[in-house]
């Protein structure tokens, strides 16, 4: 896949790589919560690509090989979600909004004046924000297991939020490390499309083994926390909106999804019976051919 490229922009460090013939149509890929660009399968990018996509991934901030906010320390949680609640503002060290820029300075660094936006997860939030910051440089917009954020939508299962709060401090060995991702990814994963747990081993450690993963996630849960209910946003997305979720997501369930797809004018919802909150090998054809049939307006094209 393809090298590492950097920017800088503001007080951040952007790492960010690209896949895909120049000729290709661009597509910024914004991943979610904890996870870095490489979290993003290689048998997706190589579906897009084959699509017609020229897939531009990237390090979020506080991930990965882009700038750590470390010397912010770990945010006090119960504070944020009780801000959130009596609707005061709580300041975080950066914002999801922060983010969206971030990608759209990707962009700019390749030249690129307008792009199709894929977003996963809190990635989907992001590229909510996008959709309203830069809403003439989008073509299209593809949300893939992600949420409004609105209150009273249903919460992650209980084992999947037992999981969150047993999170492992910084300072654990690779070995538990990675065995605590490998316990989060099958407790999110496909029921109907299983990922074999050698291969969650490996991406677990090649991640961790990459950048590991420190107390960015804390302060990027305090900015989805904070960032509050996106309905009044998502009224004002004016870009083709495809909203993809799972009938089994343990993390965000279904519910989500259908707000979005309500609330966003003209959005068309898409579910895949038996995929949880992970983009699993056996998908990655299924993925493309109908991100490609929304971006690209044409039928989809088979994968090898």
């Amino acid at each position: 896949m393809a090298d590492s490229r950097f920017l800088r922009r503001d007080d951040a460090t952007i790492e960010y790589a690209v896949d895909g013939p120049d000729a290709g149509q661009p597509l910024l890929l914004v991943m979610g919560l904890g996870m870095q660009r490489t979290a993003w399968p290689d048998a997706l990018v190589e579906a897009l690509v084959s699509q017609g996509f020229r897939c531009i991934r990237f390090d979020n901030r506080d991930i990965g090989l882009s700038t750590r906010y470390d010397e912010h320390g770990v945010p006090p949680l119960h504070r944020v979600v009780a801000a959130r609640l009596l609707r005061r503002p709580y300041r975080t060290p950066y914002t999801l909004a922060d983010i969206a820029d971030d990608g759209m300075a990707v962009l700019d660094a390749l030249g690129i004046e307008h792009a199709h936006v894929l977003g996963m997860s809190m990635g989907g939030m992001i590229a909510q924000h996008i959709a309203v910051r830069h809403a003439p440089r989008l073509r299209s917009l593809t949300l893939m297991s992600t949420s409004s954020g609105r209150l009273g939508l249903p919460l992650p299962s209980s084992k999947v939020l037992q999981l969150m709060l047993s999170r492992p401090n910084q300072r654990t060995s690779l070995d538990a490390a990675t065995g605590y991702l490998v316990r989060l990814f099958s407790a999110i994963g496909s029921p109907n499309f299983p990922t074999p747990r050698e291969e969650m081993l490996r991406r677990a450690r090649d991640s961790l083994l990459r950048a590991p993963t420190g107390s960015g996630v804390a302060r990027k849960l305090a900015a989805i926390i904070s960032d509050g209910d996106r309905t009044p946003l998502l009224r004002r997305i004016a870009v083709p909106t495809l909203v993809m979720h799972g009938t089994h997501d343990a993390m965000v369930p279904l519910a989500h999804g259908r707000h979005l797809a309500h609330v966003i004018p003209g959005a068309r919802l898409h579910t895949i019976r038996g995929w949880g909150h992970d983009l699993p090998d056996a998908l990655s054809s299924e993925f493309a051919g109908v991100i490609a049939a929304h971006a690209l307006r044409r039928a989809p094209v088979a994968t090898p």
